[in-house]
């Protein structure tokens, strides 16, 4: 007796259909998806604590106010507002300050309203005119 075999049918997994399977799945989540971009930073600066000094000793002070102009205060305890309100103004009058008063401490007086880029100008001027002992002046919080 002679038998034959039976031809076997290739079995064939067609993939194309699970590519368009994943394909729809991929398309689904990305269209799905939410992206949320949060562009600005909520930054809580602190309040000063401690006690007030009893001797006022002699400072250069600096006062900033909330639209980011400049005044110093003058030996008559009177601000006196910077006549050019650049950094160049402001690095020419206290170029003018630091000949004779380096080593007595910088004060930078500015509130919560004032500008970032006025205070730290102020700042970075300062210390490249040479004043070593910058500060900034604080206020108790009202209860």
């Amino acid at each position: 007796m002679k038998f034959q075999r039976k031809k076997r049918d290739n079995v064939d997994i067609t993939l194309i259909s699970m590519i368009d399977v994943l394909f729809v799945l991929l398309l689904f989540f990305m269209v799905s998806t939410t992206f949320n971009q949060h562009t600005e930073v909520n930054i809580k600066l602190p309040d000063a604590e401690g006690t007030e000094a009893t001797e006022h000793p002699k400072t250069v002070s600096l006062i900033i106010d909330a639209d980011g102009i400049y005044s110093l205060i003058g030996d008559d305890g009177l601000p006196h507002q910077l006549i050019n309100q650049n950094r160049e103004g402001l690095k020419q009058e206290l170029g003018k300050l630091a000949v004779s008063s380096k080593d007595i401490p910088f004060v930078i007086n500015a509130d919560d309203k004032t500008p970032n880029k006025a205070v730290m100008t102020a700042l970075d001027i300062a210390g490249l005119e040479g004043f070593s002992h910058i500060t900034f002046a604080t206020l108790h919080p009202a209860d």
